[in-house]
């Protein structure tokens, strides 16, 4: 006999809890994700870089085929999740369908697919408006650009070092200096070095 007669038998299914298992999404490299569910307590976390529009998230693919009925995925905010909100709505359903609540931290909201007729209209007025503010975001920078490009103010992003010390980060490097002694003499993070490694080859 095993694990599950007990459970079935004895009523015990109930009082073993399901794993909390956390989601990040980060839309740069630059951006930390421990600013996302710090403080928040999981036992299993799945992170991506990528940004809002891009389908690619091998993370969340993974999530979808970790979690199983009991489990809890949280969250730090809706937009954090999903693409857009039909997006949003299909990614919910799916995760209560199998069992599993999802829980949303800015928005303290939680679901569990037996919600109500209300909730689910909460779920899709939140969705809305957070796919609102990311449009009129994306609308205030483009704006914001095209204003200072006629001013002949905008010059793109600055390159965090000059030629002469690329070569040089590139020419130490190959010599063997380590990867993060340089990024702290040039004063840039290490992953900054990676990239213009990369770009000098």
């Amino acid at each position: 006999m095993g694990l599950r007669f007990y459970l079935d038998t004895f009523g015990w299914e109930d009082t073993i809890a399901g794993q909390r298992v956390g989601y990040i999404r980060v839309s740069t490299l630059d951006q930390s994700p421990a600013r996302q569910l710090d403080g928040v307590m999981v036992d299993k976390m799945f992170a991506d870089s990528a940004s809002g529009r891009d389908i690619h998230r091998p993370q969340l693919d993974a999530l979808l085929g970790f979690v199983s009925d009991g489990d809890t995925v949280i969250v730090h905010s809706m937009d954090r999740l999903a693409r857009n909100l039909d997006d949003l709505r299909g990614l919910v359903r799916t995760l209560t369908g199998h069992g599993v609540r999802v829980e949303f931290v800015t928005e303290q909201l939680t679901f569990t697919g037996e919600d109500s007729p209300m909730a689910q209209l909460l779920l899709s007025v939140m969705g809305a408006v957070a796919e609102f503010e990311r449009a009129l975001i994306g609308e205030r920078q483009r704006e914001g650009i095209a204003l200072a490009r006629r001013r002949g103010a905008y010059k793109g992003r600055k390159r965090s070092l000059t030629s002469t010390q690329s070569e040089e980060l590139g020419r130490r490097a190959a010599a063997g200096e380590s990867k993060a002694g340089l990024a702290r003499e040039f004063g840039v993070s290490r992953q900054t070095v990676y990239q213009y490694l990369r770009s000098s080859r």
